[in-house]
């Protein structure tokens, strides 16, 4: 008998089927260990002994620990199947070391990117060390986020209230939302009008908007110098004094990262980060498709947009039956991996595109559905021909005032015939009837409409991540639980899907940045984001990265409570 344990309970199901008898699959239920709270300053690191940390098994999992050691002790092999990523691979290395002294059997890691019976198979085929680069990765920012946090909460609890704390990486995302509410609530809007008039043909009536009055753009700053306008040109020939034609190839993008997937389900599905990963997780992990276990999707924490070619000979050979050969380029479309990306596996995509989104709809739940469907739209898509599109703009002459009818068509669809979901309405925007230039029209109606400038758009779930990934703030895994905190924390609050900073969290966020200026900001997150990342990839030393900001911690927090 062989023990394979995972994160979650709810992959056992789905690995226990494709394993068969001889395998035992039990979850550790996330992790094991975590960083002392009892001794020295309560830090659980010893920043004397090169910042080691010391870990003990959490008061919650000693029964789930001893039940692994019990059923441990009944097998030849105990495999460790934890996600691949750092946290994975963390969640593995404490198992080795809670399991290694108690038990007989050998230890082996293996990892796979899908959970379908193939990947599964290949893994248990494949096992290897665990990284231990991975895990020092992991370590460091573990312990760089209990530096900063018991360093930076103190100050909380000494100047608003006990209980308050404060994050690394939370912090930095905190100062994001409250500078924009600044910039916000500091914006004066001022007033300015638009000019639109109706046009007609015959029986058809064309949409136009001015766009240039006495040779030059219009600016209406009120409503009386719109008024001015339409009396001059009422009564005036209307004639057609240019049309232009352009066509436009619109190329596909690439599957979905972590970001891009939180970005997009927040735009059409309307989902939080939060929900976004929750449904994600649940697709990965696996759906009873009929009398099957399916893991529908491969991971998603990633920020890498790489296919495997086993997964790009499968989709071209689905696009080629189901669309046709012409649907598709002559060789696979490559996506150039981002330079922060860490490429340590694919970009999401389903694990068998034969499960169209329509195929498997009476199994999935509403939210699983949607999701499934902008992931497997965008992974089919991505590997069909450019679309083009045809725009027609007509111009229309009125006394000194110029007039813009404007409109577009798709003339190739190309990957649009795989997307519904994922379709914008800027796809197509109609047609513009056939007209001549010297062609003579009859103006019908004007309308003026009075506007005022926007502000800054306050930040949404899906504007949030975008930037924190633009400024290299925080990484797949840390997106969604960002906005998490910050919210549980009552720090934000979501009001019509944005994010706005509470009185609390703006009172945060001063002390913070007067306090500790060099550490919550976003170049120095970003920065030690990127030594971690060097860590994982073993050409940086993480005690050197854990030292430096020791220093600083230790020279702020002597000035602050010195």
């Amino acid at each position: 008998m062989k023990l394979v344990i995972v994160e979650s309970p709810a992959k056992c199901e789905t690995i226990k089927r494709y394993l068969g008898q001889d395998y035992l699959v039990e979850a550790s239920i996330g992790h094991i260990r975590e960083l002392a709270t009892t001794g020295k300053g309560g830090l659980g690191v010893d920043i004397e002994n090169n910042f080691t940390p010391n870990y003990i098994i959490s008061p919650d999992k000693r029964k789930v620990v001893n039940d692994l050691i019990r059923k441990s002790n009944k097998c030849e092999e105990v495999i460790l199947a934890t996600d691949p990523d750092r946290e994975g691979e963390a969640i593995a290395w404490h198992l080795n070391r809670a399991l290694q002294d108690k038990t007989s059997a050998q230890i082996k890691r293996i990892v796979f990117n899908e959970i379908t019976p193939g990947a599964i198979t290949e893994a248990v085929k494949n096992p290897h060390e665990i990284q231990e680069s991975k895990v020092n990765a992991q370590k460091a920012r573990r312990v760089l986020d209990r530096l900063v946090g018991y360093n930076l909460s103190p100050l909380l609890w000494k100047k608003i209230k006990n209980g308050l704390s404060a994050g690394r990486v939370q912090s930095v995302a905190l100062r994001l939302i409250c500078e924009r509410e600044k910039e916000v609530e500091e914006f004066i809007p001022e007033e300015y009008w638009t000019l639109d008039a109706d046009f007609s043909k015959g029986r058809t009536v064309l949409s136009s908007q001015l766009v240039q009055y006495e040779g030059k753009k219009p600016e209406l700053k009120n409503e009386a110098s719109v008024n001015e306008i339409i009396e001059k040109i009422k009564n005036s020939e209307c004639k057609v004094i240019d049309i232009k034609e352009s066509e436009k190839t619109i190329r596909p993008k690439a599957p979905f990262t972590t970001s891009k997937m939180q970005q997009a389900a927040a735009n059409k599905l309307g989902f939080t980060s939060k929900k976004t990963m929750q449904v994600a997780q649940q697709l990965y992990e696996g759906v009873n498709i009929g009398s099957n276990r399916v893991g529908l999707i491969t991971y998603m924490r990633t920020d890498s947009v790489r296919i495997s070619q086993v997964a790009l000979d499968d989709v071209r050979k689905f696009i080629g039956e189901n669309y046709g050969q012409n649907m598709m380029p002559e060789k696979p479309i490559e996506y150039a991996v981002g330079k922060k990306a860490q490429d340590a596996h694919e970009a999401i995509r389903p694990t068998y595109v034969s499960y169209t989104p329509d195929s498997v709809k009476e199994y999935l739940t509403r939210d699983q559905l949607r999701l499934y469907s902008i992931i497997w739209e965008r992974f089919v898509s991505s590997q069909m021909n450019n679309a083009k599109s045809k725009t027609v703009s007509v111009d229309i002459q009125a006394e000194n005032a110029i007039f813009r009818i404007s409109g577009s068509k798709l003339i190739e669809k190309g990957f649009y015939k795989a997307i519904k979901l994922l379709s914008s309405k800027e796809d197509s925007t109609g047609n513009v009837p056939n007209l001549k230039i010297g062609e003579v029209l009859k103006a019908e109606k004007f309308y003026p409409e009075q506007h005022f400038t926007s502000g800054p758009a306050r930040y949404t779930d899906a504007s949030i991540v975008k930037v924190l990934e633009e400024k290299g703030i925080g990484r797949p895994s840390t997106y969604a639980p960002i906005i998490s905190v910050l919210l549980e924390r009552y720090y934000v609050t979501r009001n019509n899907k944005q994010l706005v900073p509470t009185a609390l969290g703006k009172m945060i966020c001063n002390i913070l940045v007067e306090s500790f200026p060099d550490i919550i900001n976003e170049t120095f997150t970003a920065d030690m984001e990127n030594k971690l990342d060097l860590v994982e990839e073993d050409k940086f030393i993480l005690v050197f990265s854990l030292f430096i900001v020791g220093s600083i911690i230790g020279f702020l927090h002597e000035n602050i409570f010195g």
